[in-house]
């Protein structure tokens, strides 16, 4: 009773694996077991992949491991030295760059770090943050551009001394445009003399000098004119106030 068992399952397992197999156009067997590289019957990317790349006219080969979703990178994707360090850690969306990626040498030092903004290639339009340029962290407008790229330098973008570690030039981006220290400069005079109006409802001294004053009905102006000489006489002007 216990091998009809034991034999039922085996049967069950080997029926569940060729028909998850069959779903796949191809694939590979990793050495833990994993399916790997993975291409639907649509002939699409799905799921964990591997990319081994020989070195080619003079051009160095890597190792790439990440994910696809629909035949797109999607998630980290991390590329290593056939000698197996550690050279780039990239973000994807869509099948592009989005957020951060670093990038080492060999000796495993950050060379630089960058910034991408991924759009949906189906949208024409989107709408995106803009950031004080004196604190990061802080919103101050939301602007609606057109998109003509898939994917946009956007953010701050670090270089470094790889033995030392430290920074040694800083670049900040929005949508692809590079913002300078004039640009910088300009955004603090701005924001200086920009009142912040929060209800929309705030007013220039010019706004108010353009302001007509409230004319008096004609009644008021004639019995203003009647009684100007007389004493102890007070003007009715609809006032309430003291």
């Amino acid at each position: 009773m216990k091998f009809l068992s034991m034999k039922a399952i085996l049967t069950f397992a080997l029926f569940f694996s060729i028909t998850a197999q069959a779903q796949w156009k191809s694939y590979i067997i990793s050495v833990r077991g994993d399916t790997l590289n993975r291409v639907d019957l649509s002939g699409k990317k799905q799921g964990p992949w591997v990319v081994h790349l020989e070195e080619l006219r003079g051009e160095p080969g890597y190792d790439e491991q990440g994910y696809y979703v629909d035949d797109q990178k999607d998630g980290l994707w991390v590329r290593f030295s056939l000698m197996g360090d550690k050279l780039a850690e990239e973000n994807y969306r869509w099948g592009v760059l989005d957020g951060r990626s670093k990038y080492y040498t060999r000796l495993g030092g950050l060379l630089r770090e960058e910034s991408w903004r991924a759009v949906d290639p189906n949208k024409t339009m989107d709408t995106v943050n803009v950031y004080d340029l004196k604190d990061p962290t802080k919103v101050i407008d939301r602007v609606v551009v057109k998109l003509t790229n898939t994917t946009y330098k956007h953010g701050t973008w670090n270089y470094y001394d790889p033995q030392e570690g430290v920074i040694t030039k800083s670049e900040k981006y929005f949508l692809d445009k590079i913002q300078t220290d004039a640009d910088i400069k300009k955004a603090e005079i701005d924001d200086d003399l920009k009142p912040l109006d929060v209800a929309g409802t705030s007013k220039t001294k010019k706004d108010e000098e353009a302001k007509p004053e409230a004319k008096k009905p004609q009644a008021i102006i004639d019995y203003e004119k009647k009684n100007a000489g007389k004493k102890k006489i007070k003007s009715r002007d609809g006032n309430t106030g003291y």
